[in-house]
């Protein structure tokens, strides 16, 4: 990776155990903590930054912003300032997707934090005297003497796309829950994400809030550039944020997406680049699946075969604004029409969180039954997700007031698509908008009935009267239900045209690309199952590779004996 943290809570020869210090372009060592880092960006506004003084020392890894009413700019000096007055009460003031190493010189014990909703994953395994931790999970991996297969977290992979709560592919290898703390000796829970339900004026509040977000971003340098969809999320990024000049789609010059994406960037005064589906968009080669870290599918990096065609020093993007302002989690009563569930916009007064989490997260029974078949071990899907799920919900009710609220925690704390700014957040200084802290705070005080569609295109539309003049292709209309009505008859009519689907057809590009021959040729057992999942086996025997030379050794069941044919 170009960008990487690197820790042990030991000393600097403990580290040099691991690694070398020639990998990073700093190496800070306090009295319990050594930590490397490589960033060539490190000291632009905004973004990674350090301080270090007699005693301790303090990094801010990724995107970070002090609090508007202080003079300093710097995170990593002034949360070093802050923390020896607040302590860990600190944390709560610092804004955006980060990580943080604080060795107080004080005295006081080291601490690994990361923001409040792991926007930032941070990785750890206890090697015999000393505790590891990075930002790298094949590198903290490597690590580990033997490494062996995490059953569960492989599992919850292969059939959900994401290893949930803080499993990894690896027994040995685990990640800092969200919102918490890491020590030489604990991981402890902290309270910056918490529900809170409250009134107020739930688009007007959205509305400034995302204005004062958008203003602390103007700080990151230029030329900057955006992935544009033609939906809702990023195009409010196009339209706040003067510094982007670039816009950048994914999708055939032709399709409706694209098209759409194109008027919104001339609207802007942005030039517009699309790129063709091609192999490139779903080849899961080294560069692409290093980041989905072994835990989730690198799937969702859909820029990543592109990368040197993007010509800019900051990249925006919309991704989660859909999770925390309009309530991708939530659970909707929904309308039985031809075999059809519709959703009608309303709440389940009643939902069953593990059904919905398992619909949301995208779970196929036929899909899982047949992946299940191809494997060794020996257990039905199905209950064996039911009861990860649970343990999931279970794990974030103390966070939430509500079911509702429940649902989006699980969502946000194993979301998926994380991948997606993982990567770009190693290629250019990212903004990640969604984790600002203030939107944060709105999103735990917004009760979920107005975190929808509505308000945050209300708010959006405070902002800019213009921002929905082109509307997404398949959203013609303001009310969700009538968009879902002509999806659905759009679909069982035969001279009407289906609504496009925003990303390029994977089964199509799959096969025109002979992905069978190229990454699953020794196992000619498993290419009649859905691309998706073929895709999460490549990953996961790829990523395995980055932290074992012989993973078909340590790792059995991923060699053709350990598959079953029909």
């Amino acid at each position: 990776m170009n960008r990487e943290l690197f820790g042990i809570f030991g000393d600097r020869a403990a580290f040099e155990r691991f690694r070398s210090s020639d990998a990073f372009d700093r190496v800070f060592t306090g009295s319990s903590v050594t930590v490397g880092l490589r960033d060539p960006d490190r000291g632009t506004p905004g973004w990674t930054s350090s301080d270090e003084r007699d005693g301790g020392f303090c990094v801010v890894w990724g995107e970070a912003y002090t609090p508007d009413d202080v003079a300093e700019t710097n995170a990593a000096r002034w949360l070093f300032d802050r923390y020896e007055t607040a302590g860990r009460d600190a944390l709560s003031a610092l804004n955006g997707s980060y990580l943080v190493v604080l060795e107080p010189a004080t005295g006081e014990e080291a601490i690994v934090a990361t923001d409040p909703v792991r926007s930032r994953e941070c990785f750890y395994t206890d090697t015999p005297g000393d505790r590891v931790f990075g930002t790298d999970a094949a590198a903290i991996g490597r690590t580990v003497s033997e490494p062996t297969v995490d059953r569960e977290g492989v599992l919850e992979f292969l059939h959900l796309g994401v290893a949930l709560g803080e499993k990894t592919a690896l027994e040995e290898l685990q990640r800092l829950p969200i919102d918490s703390v890491l020590t030489p000796s604990s991981v402890d829970s902290l309270d910056r994400f918490v529900y809170r339900p409250s009134e107020f004026d739930y688009a007007a509040e959205l509305a400034d809030r995302l204005e004062r977000a958008f203003q602390r971003r103007s700080v990151l340098p230029g030329p900057a550039g955006v992935l544009l969809s033609a939906g809702f999320d990023s195009r409010i990024v196009l339209s706040r944020q003067p510094q982007i000049e670039h816009s950048y789609t994914v999708g055939a010059p032709e399709a409706r997406e694209v098209r759409v994406a194109r008027q919104l960037a001339e609207q802007y005064d942005a030039t517009h680049t699309a790129f063709p589906p091609n192999e490139r968009y779903l080849r899961p080669d080294d560069a692409k699946v290093q980041y989905s870290q072994g835990i989730k599918e690198s799937l969702h990096i859909h820029h990543a075969g592109y990368t040197d065609e993007i010509d800019v020093g900051t990249m925006f993007h919309g991704l989660l604004s859909d999770t925390f302002f309009r309530g991708h989690f939530t659970a909707e009563t929904t309308l039985d029409v031809l075999d059809k569930r519709i959703p009608t916009g309303r709440l389940d007064p009643d939902p069953d969180p593990v059904a919905e989490l398992l619909e949301t997260f995208g779970y196929s029974p036929d899909a899982s039954a047949a992946l299940a078949d191809r494997t060794s071990f020996g257990v039905e899907p199905e209950s064996y997700l039911r009861g990860a799920i649970a343990d999931e919900v279970d794990a974030c009710a103390p966070r939430a007031d509500s079911v509702q609220n429940t649902l989006t925690c699980v969502g946000i704390a194993n979301q998926p698509s994380v991948p997606f700014h993982t990567h770009l957040a190693d290629q250019f200084i990212t903004s990640f908008l969604a984790t600002d802290r203030e939107l944060i705070d709105w999103h735990l005080r917004t009760p979920p009935e107005h975190r929808t569609t509505e308000t945050f295109l209300e708010a959006c539309e405070r902002l800019d009267d213009s921002v929905l003049q082109h509307r997404p292709p398949d959203r013609p209309h303001e009310g969700a239900l009538l968009n879902e009505v002509e999806r659905f008859v759009r679909r069982k009519t035969p001279l009407l045209e289906s609504f496009q689907p925003p990303w390029p057809d994977r089964e199509t590009l799959f096969d025109r690309y002979e992905f069978d021959q190229r990454f699953l040729a020794d196992l000619e057992h498993v290419h009649d199952l859905p691309v998706r999942h073929k895709l999460r086996l490549v990953d996961l025997r790829s990523w395995l590779e980055f932290c074992d030379e012989a993973p078909n050794r340590s790792l059995p069941w991923l060699a053709q004996p350990a598959f079953t044919a029909d």
